[in-house]
């Protein structure tokens, strides 16, 4: 009887302790009005911009939870979340420590320059909490991010944490895009090494990326990447970048990164890609037709046999700088060489057609917006190419367009003349 007598008690002070704190609570929390104040008040603290918070609500049942409605900041390009949920783990907030169990994001548009101005205010340094988890879980759904370029690229995605910001489980989605786009990295236990599996364009590119943290806090990132029968196409309209060639790509890419934080990382990723292009097609131009009928008409396609070369990007806080080196292609009786660069937006080639393998050269280059790049070749190419292929086919366009560059140089001395604009060249973020 005094046992139960105990817990009864010992069930009545409990009570009572809840009520008084929940009295407490609900008189010290503040109204919603209050809580959208004081939000926003911190986030212009810590941004260094004005922020516009359409409504705030916290609630204690079942769960703590605040959720705010319609962020935004006061730029040139806002930062918008329609709605941002976040959930407080209550035993770490009775210990005075803030420590997300999940923040889920619905509905934001997130313009990278934006955001590159607002990191740039917060510093370098991520947030550490006590026990080095300071997220649990972060979800976010049509989460737009608007390219350098201008590009607006819709994510869904969900990463689960372990201390210092390790990603234990991520993943990234196009939502609606066939086929899928999926890049998923799973941690290898506790080791700062994951497991790297990407599905795009109807093929792969799996591998895997390796952390190192030397002891004054600087850190390299290094991975290596197969890709296999992607479909380069398919694979850039999954983020609305235009392509002026078809084919499954393959191949072999390793990436480097170095920072003392995450963002630094990110921004100095650098890739490199040996590939090799099968069933390669340039789409939207047809070589024949353009080198006979001296450039006025090139509408249609060119199968290549084959395409290979190498490209690296590097992300710079400007955008990403595209490099292509040793490329390589054959279409019929042409072989194409050359390299290019593509960087915010613009375009810089330089190349040599050659005919009968290799036997006659003519070189070109090209410049200018990516969206209608100039290309120049030497003149007289295009008329002797057709006098050429009126007289003797095949080989007669190649002694032909050779003859012809020849008397270009003596009568117009030597210099360059505009062809008509080539096919647009794929954009890059």
């Amino acid at each position: 009887m005094r046992r139960r007598q105990t817990w009864a008690v010992g069930l009545g002070i409990a009570a009572a302790v809840l009520g008084v704190a929940w009295l407490a609570a609900a008189w010290w929390l503040p109204t919603d009005e209050e809580l959208a104040a004081r939000l926003t008040a911190e986030a212009e603290e810590r941004l260094g911009v004005k922020v516009t918070i359409g409504s705030a609500h916290w609630a204690l049942l079942p769960k703590l939870v605040v959720v705010v409605k319609d962020f935004r900041t006061q730029q040139a390009q806002a930062v918008v979340i329609q709605q941002l949920s976040a959930h407080p783990n209550v035993r770490m907030l009775l210990q005075r420590k803030l420590v997300f169990e999940r923040i889920d994001i619905d509905d934001a548009v997130f313009p990278r320059n934006s955001v590159r101005a607002l990191y740039a205010k917060l510093g370098a340094s991520e947030p550490e909490a006590d026990d080095g988890v300071p997220l649990e879980r972060f979800e976010f759904r049509n989460l737009t991010w608007i390219y350098y370029s201008g590009i607006a690229v819709a994510y869904d995605g969900e990463i689960d944490f372990d201390p210092h910001w390790r990603p234990r489980h991520a993943e990234l989605r196009r939502p609606g895009i066939k086929p899928a786009f999926t890049l998923t990295l799973t941690r290898e236990a506790h080791a700062d090494q994951w497991q790297t599996r990407i599905h795009v364009g109807g093929g792969t590119a799996h591998g895997n990326v390796v952390l190192k943290t030397a002891a004054n806090g600087a850190m390299h990132l290094s991975g290596q990447l197969a890709p296999h029968t992607i479909e380069v196409a398919s694979a850039l309209t999954a983020f609305k970048v235009p392509s002026s060639v078809g084919g499954k790509l393959s191949g072999e890419t390793v990436l480097s990164a170095n920072g003392k934080s995450v963002g630094e990382l990110a921004r100095s990723l650098h890739t490199r890609t040996t590939f090799s292009v099968e069933s390669a097609t340039v789409l939207r131009f047809d070589l024949d037709k353009a080198i006979s009928t001296r450039g006025k008409q090139h509408d249609g396609q060119t199968a290549l046999q084959a395409l290979t070369g190498q490209m690296d990007t590097q992300n710079t806080d400007e955008g990403m700088r595209v490099t292509y080196t040793g490329i390589k292609t054959r279409a019929g009786k042409y072989i194409a060489t050359g390299k290019a660069t593509v960087y915010q937006r613009q375009i810089e080639a330089s190349g040599n057609l050659d005919l009968v393998e290799g036997a006659l050269g003519v070189p070109f280059t090209l410049s200018g917006p990516v969206d209608k790049p100039k290309a120049t070749v030497p003149p007289g190419f295009f008329a002797g190419a057709v006098i050429g292929t009126a007289v003797l086919p095949g080989i007669g366009t190649a002694i032909g367009a050779r003859i012809g560059g020849a008397l270009g140089r003596v009568f117009k001395g030597g210099g360059q003349q505009p062809v008509a604009p080539a096919p647009a060249v794929p954009k890059k973020n």
